[in-house]
């Protein structure tokens, strides 16, 4: 098992945390934006306080570590790896209590290209133990908002893992699909999971709004966020995502590889070499 000084060492390594890609312009940029709602960075959170932008540099430089001077306002923003290993470890806690209850589980991401393989593992992992990796809605076709229009997509699962695809992109089953920020594909999978009188998942796993959109429909959510993704840490302040994890999460796919190990091990999840 990957002990803390070896994963902080790699957080810092593989920029991970530390001095990260995303801008300090990029950070304050969201924050701007999700101070007067702007629903591309809401993710599909109804905050019940109003957040201005004081109050969230505020919120992610304790979330996160980033620095809380609004003074600065250029060059590469940071994260605290001490931040990250901590919300690793209530991450991999709640994903040992879903194990030990072998919950249903939904896994899903917006980043397939990057975070894929983590979540993989993960969703691997606990249905090796007996939980029930949910994929309802497979194929579902949803009308999405992008920078081109809107556009059909459509939810697929690779190796339990949701994301969507814009149809003809990829054959289905293809290990990558769209970057995507909005609520709409976990809001159709959990509807399909309600009209088919299945059970809903007692844990959501993810990112964007595959996390904030569960955690505003009140279902139990864990994720991932970077610097300029304020939405998951405040829907962590105000109890609806159990645990939001700051880290850069647009590095190389292999260096999350490391965190895999960590989250299993601190889990007490089974580990095999080809999660890995």
């Amino acid at each position: 098992m990957l002990s803390t000084g070896a994963l902080r060492a790699h957080l810092l390594a593989a920029r991970l945390a530390g001095p990260v890609a995303t801008s300090r312009e990029e950070s304050l940029r969201s924050y701007r934006l999700f101070a007067a709602r702007d629903p591309r960075l809401l993710l599909g959170l109804d905050p019940e306080r109003g957040w201005g932008e004081s109050d969230l540099l505020r919120l992610m430089a304790d979330k996160c570590g980033v620095s809380a001077d609004p003074g600065h306002v250029s060059g590469p923003d940071v994260i605290d790896p001490e931040r990250t290993v901590s919300a690793l470890e209530a991450f991999a806690g709640r994903l040992g209590e879903a194990a030990g209850a072998r919950s249903p589980v939904l896994f899903a991401t917006g980043h397939p290209h990057r975070l894929l393989g983590f979540y993989a593992s993960l969703a691997e992992a606990l249905s090796a133990v007996g939980c029930v990796v949910l994929t309802p809605a497979r194929g579902v076709r949803i009308d999405m908002a992008t920078r081109f229009g809107v556009r059909p997509h459509s939810i697929d699962y690779v190796r339990g893992v949701a994301l969507v695809r814009e149809p003809g992109a990829r054959p289905a089953g293809s290990a990558t699909g769209a970057h995507t920020h909005s609520p709409l594909p976990v809001r159709v999978a959990l509807g399909a999971l309600a009209e088919a009188g299945e059970p809903l998942p007692d844990l959501v796993v993810g990112d964007h709004g595959w996390v904030c959109g569960a955690g505003q429909l009140g279902v139990d959510t864990i994720g991932l966020a970077d610097t300029d993704d304020p939405a998951l840490f405040v829907g962590e302040a105000e109890g609806r995502i159990s645990v939001a994890v700051p880290l850069d999460d647009g590095v190389r796919s292999d260096y999350y590889r490391p965190l895999t190990r960590y989250v299993l091990g601190r889990a007490g999840l089974p580990m095999r070499q080809e999660w890995l």
